[in-house]
Order: C-alpha cells, then structure tokens, then sequence
C-alpha cells in the first residue's frame, strides 16, 4: 500500500523568479491588465514602501523555504510527487473545464513561458489511473485526461514547480479549478484531498509519496476574474490580514476550519489558488508543519508562502531550518 509521508506547499509565478525581475514583471502585468481593460491600475503605495533592498531580504526567507523543500524533495527520494495545481486556461480551456482533473499520461514536457524551459518528465501513470478510479468511487468527479496537445504540460502551476524543484521522480499532475468563476467551495477542496490520501493510501501503485500544492496566497494580478470581483482592491493588493489568519490556523494544526470558508472570502481576498493548498491541507488532515514562512511582498505582487508538513513516520527527520 502507499504511504503519504510528507506535506509541501508554496507560492509560483513570481515567488520562484529573481527579486530584480520583480519591478520588470510588475509593469508587464499591468500592460497586460490594460489591454484588456482599457487602462492602467495606479501602482499599489506599498511598492514605494518595500525598497528592492527591503524586498529582498524578506524575499530570502521564501528562497530558503524553497531550496529547503528541493533538498527535502532529493533526500525523501519518494516513489512519487503528487503535484496540484490550478490551471488558468492553459491546459483546460472554455470548451472543457473541469473542477478538479487528474492527468494518467504516461509523460509530458513542461512548458515554462516565463524561464523559457523545456523538460520531459516521467509520471506516475498507475498510481494516477488507481488514484482516479478510487477517487470517482468515493464520490469525487475527478475528470481526467490521458494526452495534451503535442504532449505539453502548460500550466505554469505545475510546470514552474516541475523546473524549479528539479523533480527527478514520477509525478502526478492533480488540476484544481481556481480562476474560473463559479469553482469548486473550500469545504469540497478539503473533501477532495481527504478523499485523495484515501485513494493513495488504498493504492498499490506507488511507495512513497509526497503531496505537493503549488500557488498562492493573496494576489490581484492581471488573470484574476475581475468580472466577478466587487471589492475595494486593485491590480497588485494583498490581503496580510486574511493571509495572517490562513497562516495562523495551519501553524495551529487547526486546518481543517478553512473548509468553512466560502467560496466569497477567497475572491474578495484574493485568494482564489488557496484552493490548491485546501486540497493539502485535506490530505493532511490536523498535521502541523514543521516550519511555514509568510512574506507579503508588493514589489512581487503576491502573499508569498512556502512550508513542510513531514508525516508522523518522518516527524524526526525534519529538523529545523
């Protein structure tokens, strides 16, 4: 039987990209929020309070947290990764958009438009097929697909993580929707992952595994369902507040109280890809992570998070940072 033995989560997008690309990348997003809108947002007044030297230092605490997970990553040497992951009309577009999806292809070629990378990754196809199976027997509409154009992964979800952690394991691609309004209710998210550790601890298909969820915490870029949106914020803001309060329940191993959020907190603070941390948080169960750090960082225009959850069987192997 397989046996889940650790937790990972962190932000994507620009929380895996150079801090001297920030400013670049931030006018990028705001041409591109003009093009469809007509204008362009004001700058949010935080960006001139975080200096490039203030953003980097904080930014450090967010690289150690990744680099500590790419060790973490190379010394588990799990049988499988388990990545989910939410796909903004890259992979699944307007005329197939499933909720929660699971790929059962046999390899795919990561897609990185923002580094340019192109890398052949070998999944997990039968850990993903009994995992699918399982899971529509338990109640999930898990959707699935078998192929993508040209064998290319393109959600940048999956494929930023795929490159950046140099994963050298089979994987599992898990899609979760978060941009497209209407979308699957934190209480269902954390339903799905309860039901996903099931599925891969009744699975004979894989060893060990590790769960990961890329994306997030609060962010308005330029992709977000500003049709759908009525709050005050703008292109750039990010709700520390909100954020505090997700932070704090993980840190508490008190997760299990974000499955009474709705679907209305998440939009209105800009926190629609938490979504995929949910589905974790679901897996994991009341696990309290061995160390989650936060920074909120305008010039980089996301709440930025990175943590490890080691399961009881590695509990003492995680140390301390």
């Amino acid at each position: 039987m397989a046996q889940i033995i650790a937790g990972m989560a962190s932000s994507h997008a620009l929380a895996l990209m150079d801090p001297d690309s920030w400013d670049d990348r931030r006018r990028m997003t705001r041409g591109r929020f003009q093009k469809v809108y007509g204008y362009e947002p004001a700058e949010q007044p935080e960006v001139a309070e975080q200096s490039p030297e203030f953003s980097k230092t904080h930014y450090a605490n967010i690289e150690r947290g990744l680099q500590d997970l790419k060790a973490r990553l190379a010394e588990l040497k799990p049988d499988a990764l388990i990545l989910i992951g939410d796909d903004q009309n890259e992979n699944y577009r307007q005329d197939n958009l499933p909720q929660f999806a699971i790929f059962t292809g046999e390899r795919v070629t990561t897609v990185d438009h923002e580094s340019g990378q192109k890398r052949e990754f070998v999944c997990a196809a039968d850990l993903a097929r009994d995992v699918l199976e399982r899971s529509v027997e338990s109640g999930v509409d898990m959707a699935s697909s078998a192929t993508f154009p040209d064998g290319r992964l393109r959600s940048h979800a999956h494929a930023q993580v795929l490159n950046y952690m140099d994963v050298q394991v089979p994987v599992v691609l898990v899609f979760v929707n978060a941009i497209n309004v209407p979308a699957a209710t934190p209480a269902r998210c954390y339903e799905v992952g309860q039901r996903l550790r099931q599925a891969v601890e009744q699975s004979g298909a894989a060893g060990r595994v590790v769960l990961y969820a890329s994306g997030g915490l609060s962010h308005f870029t330029s992709g977000y369902p500003w049709p759908h949106y009525k709050g005050p914020h703008t292109l750039g803001s990010i709700c520390r507040d909100f954020d505090g309060r997700l932070v704090g329940l993980m840190r508490e191993g008190r997760s299990s109280e974000v499955a009474k959020l709705s679907s209305l907190d998440l939009i209105e603070n800009g926190d629609i890809e938490f979504r995929q941390w949910i589905v974790l948080l679901g897996a994991l169960g009341s696990e309290r992570p061995a160390w989650l750090e936060y920074e909120p960082l305008f010039r980089g225009l996301i709440g930025m998070a990175v943590g490890y959850w080691p399961l009881e069987s590695q509990r003492t192997l995680a140390g301390a940072r």
